[in-house]
């Protein structure tokens, strides 16, 4: 009996107090919104560290002032024409004039250094930079303005140069390729052995000029060498007159050739053997060097592809048929 009544005893539900149940939900409540309170904070603290990050990105992604750094003494102010010379490269005459101007501008700029490394381009853009340069000397004559080639300045890069008050080159430079080049291919024996049937409709007689999918007219390739041979005299035209009587011309001198700065000291394309820091120190006599290259940061970029893809999807079979200095 006595067990029995241990065990039913044991059975029995432990008695809790009343109201109980409200107070468990009260604490689950408090600890949720603690938790929410925790999380909030949190919450706040990532988003202030990502805008705060945001910022220091955007800090140096835009850059430094033009200049590099602040603008203290006297220094020679640098330029550089790195790349193929074109409208859509980083090599483009805007960049570059921009560059330009802002080192003249500049009133403790004593000296200029315009440092080529490019194989050429655009005759256009090529010639942009050239006059400008011939203007900024002009209305600025007390600053001198020196080019220091690199590896190559051939074709439109010389075109460009050219307007400046001195070349420098190292011996193995490649100076020059004075010409002008205009290249595609023909694909029409293989479309008739492909049995691919061109349908070519144009108003105009001349309109499928040079297109790829069709055979070259004679007429068609009298008017391209008629075209290319008036770009080429510009270009000569532009040597001459930069160079002056520096210049010892020769025989192949325009034929596109180039040459070694070794060897284009001699001909009167190169004045001097010498690189940026040489200039700077032994010329300009200002050895600081100050980038006022115009670089584009990621929004420039973004904003020169979302406005020109369209254009340039259209464009590109033009385009590819521009003349270029090479």
């Amino acid at each position: 009996m006595s067990d029995t009544k241990s065990e039913n005893s044991s059975a029995e539900p432990v008695k809790r107090p009343e109201g109980w149940e409200r107070g468990v939900l009260e604490r689950l409540a408090l600890a949720t919104l603690d938790e929410q309170r925790r999380a909030r904070r949190w919450g706040i603290f990532f988003k202030l560290f990502f805008a705060a990050y945001l910022v220091v990105v955007l800090v140096m992604l835009v850059g430094e002032p033009r200049g590099g750094k602040a603008l203290t003494g006297h220094y020679t102010a640098l330029v550089e024409l790195d790349g193929v010379i074109a409208a859509d490269s980083q090599a483009n005459a805007d960049n570059v004039i921009s560059g330009l101007r802002a080192a003249f501008e500049a009133k403790n700029t004593v000296g200029i250094v315009l440092r080529a490394n490019s194989p050429g381009g655009s005759p256009v853009q090529a010639g942009y930079i050239y006059d400008e340069i011939l203007r900024l000397r002009e209305k600025y004559p007390k600053t001198p303005l020196y080019a220091v080639i690199g590896d190559v300045c051939a074709s439109g890069c010389y075109y460009a140069v050219a307007a400046a008050d001195r070349i420098y080159a190292d011996k193995a430079s490649i100076v020059g390729s004075i010409g002008v080049l205009m290249n595609s291919f023909g694909f029409t024996d293989a479309m008739k052995k492909l049995g691919v049937e061109r349908r070519l409709l144009t108003a105009g007689e001349h309109k499928g000029f040079l297109d790829p999918f069709s055979a070259m007219k004679p007429e068609d390739r009298a008017h391209a060498q008629k075209l290319l041979n008036r770009i080429h005299q510009q270009f000569i035209g532009r040597v001459r007159e930069g160079r002056g009587e520096a210049l010892k011309e020769t025989r192949d001198m325009f034929s596109g050739l180039f040459w070694t700065g070794e060897d284009a000291i001699g001909m009167g394309l190169v004045d001097e053997f010498g690189n940026a820091s040489y200039v700077a120190r032994e010329v300009v006599g200002a050895e600081e060097i100050v980038d006022f290259t115009q670089r584009e940061n990621v929004f420039d970029r973004f904003a020169k592809r979302l406005g020109t893809s369209m254009a340039q999807t259209l464009g590109t079979e033009i385009l590819g048929r521009t003349p270029l200095l090479k």
